[in-house]
């Protein structure tokens, strides 16, 4: 039963992934590749390409992908005679292909390990994931790992000011903690006290503040800024709630024992 609950979990993850794809395709990528038009010469690559993992937490998690879409974009200065780059320092443009494949490559692991999260959560909690509940639990991932995050911490578009990437990454993973922390809290505690806990755990990194870039002034206009964010914010929704509902349809499957062979 673990083996197939395993299975379950992470086809859910992939076709997740699969799916989250020609969707960010659709809304997300233009505007990165808009943006990229703003950086003066590759020179905001250094601030933009190290968002690394918090740029990608900050873009909704899903996302994750859309860093390579950033990085392969070529014309962005790396320093001269590192593997790859031309005379001038900088990297040739990637291809079509190499995006979309590295795109869907990340989307895929995201998407997987996100599925397990959200099973293993389940467990924890003693609440099961159907396809009754599968959209609320996917509500509750998107909640935590990317609405709570975008409050203090907005999807940002390469050119785009950032503070320091460790105290961002910082402020993230305890965002996310506390908020997850918090909704537990909230929904699984009996006493009106630990529920009270579990309110302050939600609003504490926001209290404290998310870090800021010292300089806020950008390039990229800020009704291109604006739309990335509502596109991501939006994109991830999309994402963990089909995440949320495959995984309910899979357990509930597996529950009535007409899951497909694969699983078996």
């Amino acid at each position: 039963m673990i083996t197939r609950l395993l299975l379950a979990t992470l086809g859910a993850g992939l076709l997740a992934g699969l799916l989250l794809t020609p969707i960010q395709y659709a809304g997300i990528v233009p505007l990165i590749i808009q943006a990229e038009s703003y950086e003066d010469g590759g020179a905001a690559h250094d601030h933009a390409s190290a968002r690394g993992f918090v740029g990608t937490a900050e873009a909704a998690a899903p996302d994750a992908a859309l860093l390579f879409a950033h990085s392969a974009a070529g014309g962005e200065a790396h320093g001269h005679g590192e593997p790859g780059a031309g005379a001038d320092g900088h990297h040739a443009p990637a291809s079509v292909e190499s995006r979309l494949f590295g795109t869907l490559l990340a989307n895929l692991v995201t998407g997987t390990g996100f599925a397990l999260i959200l099973a293993a959560a389940s467990l924890v909690a003693g609440r099961p994931i159907t396809a009754t509940n599968g959209l609320a639990w996917g509500a509750l991932g998107f909640a935590v790992v990317s609405l709570a995050p975008a409050l203090g911490l907005a999807p940002e578009l390469p050119a785009m000011p950032a503070a320091d990437l460790a105290d961002r990454q910082i402020w993230w993973i305890a965002t996310v903690a506390l908020s997850a922390l918090g909704t537990g809290l909230m929904i699984l505690a009996r006493w009106p006290a630990v529920k009270a806990l579990g309110v302050l755990a939600l609003v504490l990194p926001h209290l404290h503040g998310a870090p800021q870039p010292a300089d806020l002034a950008s390039p990229v206009p800020p009704t291109l800024a604006a739309e990335f964010a509502v596109a991501s914010l939006a994109t991830s929704a999309a994402f963990w709630l089909f995440l949320g509902l495959a995984l309910g349809l899979a357990f509930d499957r597996l529950k009535r024992g007409t899951g497909p062979a694969a699983f078996a």
